[in-house]
């Protein structure tokens, strides 16, 4: 498929699998099966728009502050694992797809370059980091200043993988991977054994903490200057708690159904996590966005911005740094047609009236939403 006839998600998403070799297309799809990952999808397609006409959008502004930093689109990239399976350039591909549509890239601690080699690949990229708990707090420290002083503005901690291995996915890990990995935003000295490997996994079960708790996220908070976002809650309990305890953004998350199956998906738990934040930390969410159409209805419900994953990766193993530039251009070319069709000529123009649920027409599917967070 050339990549001039790409013209949706879904596209990307097949010229990917063309190219992906199969190890690394089953890492990134699984559980395809799953409960979660499926209803993530479904979930969007139960939600209705309701446009508003006669009302001038000719010109559409889809720009967004986050934590401080002006996105030219409300679609950010989310952290995930091993770019270097889906392009030889890996986040460096990423971060430049990123950094030329002007939107935020989360680094993963399961990185295979380092944050200081992301930062140069893309200096002038807006860059956040996502970092692992882990026992050692100098350790901890040490990587927060790193983040800092290699330009990242942010620091984001996964909260629902309370235990390693993170995965539900009950197959053996290989030995070994066929490229070349390693994870230099986790530890200081590489581990003498070949990544897979029993050993290897050992190395990093005696470093990561498990599982993390709120003095933990304390103890972040407190130890960086860098505003602090928590990924992976679903509970409105758990959002009110991370506001208490100073946390600037809540990422509505269940990571892909890759965790834990059976939890709600995240468009159907958003405006109950936004209700109990109260606009006193931004929201966002992400799983199961695919299209431009998906995003603006993320934003109507409540979400300042959305974070994509698998599209990411489909993009840069479809056509590297220019693939993931693709992909981002495509939801944004979609949600300013979307705006154009909802009568939306900027971001603060979509509210919550602009959606309802498939099962009660006529009845918005949030109440009481603020949006004034914008």
């Amino acid at each position: 498929m050339s990549t001039a006839a790409l013209t949706s998600i879904a596209d990307v998403e097949k010229s990917a699998r063309t190219k992906l070799p199969d190890y690394a297309w089953a890492y990134f799809s699984r559980p395809v099966d799953g409960q979660t990952c499926q209803d993530n999808l479904e979930a969007y397609r139960r939600y209705r728009l309701i446009p508003r006409n006669l009302r001038d959008a000719s010109i559409r502004d889809t720009s967004v502050t986050v934590l401080g930093t002006r996105l030219d689109i409300p679609v950010a990239i989310g952290p995930t694992a091993l770019h270097r399976f889906a392009h030889p350039e890996a986040e460096l591909a990423t971060a430049k797809g990123a950094a030329a549509i002007n939107t935020g890239m989360v680094l993963g601690s399961w990185a295979n370059h380092s944050l200081e080699e992301v930062a140069e690949a893309a200096f002038s990229g807006i860059r956040w980091f996502y970092m692992l708990f882990y026992k050692d707090r100098r350790h901890m420290k040490r990587q927060l200043d790193r983040a800092e002083h290699a330009g990242y503005t942010a620091i984001f901690l996964t909260v629902d993988q309370p235990f390693f291995p993170f995965s539900i996915d009950k197959r053996p890990p290989p030995g070994s991977y066929p490229v070349p990995l390693r994870f230099p935003n986790i530890f200081d000295v590489e581990p003498p054994h070949t990544v897979g490997s029993t050993e290897y996994r050992a190395c990093l079960t005696a470093v990561v903490k498990e599982p993390a708790t709120w003095e933990d996220v304390e103890w972040v908070r407190d130890n960086t200057r860098l505003p602090v976002v928590l990924k992976g809650v679903l509970s409105a309990e758990d959002a009110r708690m991370a506001v208490e305890r100073g946390v600037n953004g809540i990422l509505v998350s269940n990571h892909g159904g890759r965790e834990q199956d059976g939890v709600p998906a995240t468009i159907d738990v958003l405006p109950d996590i936004v209700r109990a934040v109260g606009g006193k930390a931004e929201v966002y969410v992400d799983g199961g966005v695919r299209t431009g159409t998906d995003v603006l209805k993320a934003l109507a419900l409540g979400a300042r911005c959305v974070f994509i994953g698998r599209p990411t990766l489909w993009g840069l193993a479809h056509n590297g740094a220019e693939g993931v530039q693709q992909v981002l251009q495509i939801l944004t070319d979609e949600l300013s047609l979307a705006m154009a069709r909802t009568g939306c000529a900027k971001i603060a123009d979509i509210q919550p009236s602009l959606v309802v649920h498939q099962s009660y027409y006529g009845i918005p599917a949030v109440r009481a939403v603020q949006m004034s967070k914008y």
